[in-house]
């Protein structure tokens, strides 16, 4: 499999809530650890694309592009791609069990690591009940993030132009909120559980921007966390070891200079 010669290569990659198509997603970041990795299998577990803002109003400059490019480039390189569709891209479940640019299409997996353990790949909206339920609550919600990310974005100008690498402050705020604390404790109880209905080892979702590695009532639970707030992705290497890559983290042990984090459009 071509690699870049500075890439760290896993067996598997599992991406997670990219929101390409919005202001927030940190496309320079996520460019920077395409470039930097290589794997056999990736995941893409749901919200790679934020069909809902899109929606609203068009946002997609070339960065975005570029990312959808270099995905598309990875698989037709030897990797294998499974698109598994999340809530802000759900239109692409209408092309469950399809190919398109190499890519599957599915609307969960089932994962076996190299030491033979069997994990859930699901994005996980379906166990968010504003989502599932209400989703007029949802896409309310939905508003008042993006008006988070965007202070995050600012905040993030400042700290770039100051030498300082990438930091969530909405992700931050978030757990401080103790409604938010409860509900990402729920939603790994529930993730967990299915985990356990379905008699696999664990569990990998996204959803909730909130990168995690646990055990849970006996079941692994490993959440991707995001593009947007906290820039982090898993990985597995070729020994079935799982573990949480926390970009901004492993970009700045390497001490190259800081990547522009976005920008709001003038």
């Amino acid at each position: 499999m071509h690699q870049h010669p500075a890439s760290t290569v896993y067996r598997t990659l599992f991406l997670s809530d990219v929101h390409l198509g919005t202001k927030g997603c940190q496309s320079e970041l996520f460019l920077d650890f395409l470039k930097h990795t290589d794997a056999e299998t990736i995941y893409l577990v749901g919200d790679i694309i934020d069909f809902w803002r899109l929606k609203r109003s068009w946002y997609w400059p070339q960065k975005h592009n570029d990312v959808v490019q270099k995905l598309l480039r990875k698989g037709r390189k030897g990797a294998r791609i499974i698109y598994i569709p999340g809530n802000h891209d759900e239109l692409l479940r209408d092309y469950i069990g399809t190919h398109f640019g190499g890519i599957e299409v599915m609307r969960r997996a089932i994962h076996i690591s190299a030491t033979g353990e069997r994990f859930l790949v699901l994005h996980g909206d379906e166990f968010d009940a504003v989502v599932r339920y209400a989703k007029w609550l949802a896409l309310l919600g939905d508003w008042a993030y993006a008006t988070a990310l965007l202070v995050n974005t600012y905040f993030n100008v400042a700290r770039r132009k100051l030498g300082f690498p990438y930091w969530s402050l909405s992700a931050w705020l978030k757990l401080k909120v103790k409604n938010a604390v409860a509900f990402i404790s729920e939603f790994e109880q529930a993730l967990a559980a299915e985990a356990a209905r379905a008699r696999v080892d664990g569990v990998v979702c996204g959803h909730i921007h909130h990168p995690a590695d646990q055990m849970m009532n006996g079941v692994r639970y490993v959440n991707c966390g995001d593009w947007v707030e906290s820039c982090t992705a898993v990985g597995e290497r070729p020994d079935g070891t799982l573990e949480i890559i926390r970009w901004p983290v492993v970009r700045a042990q390497r001490q190259d200079p800081p990547v522009e984090t976005a920008r709001v459009a003038a």
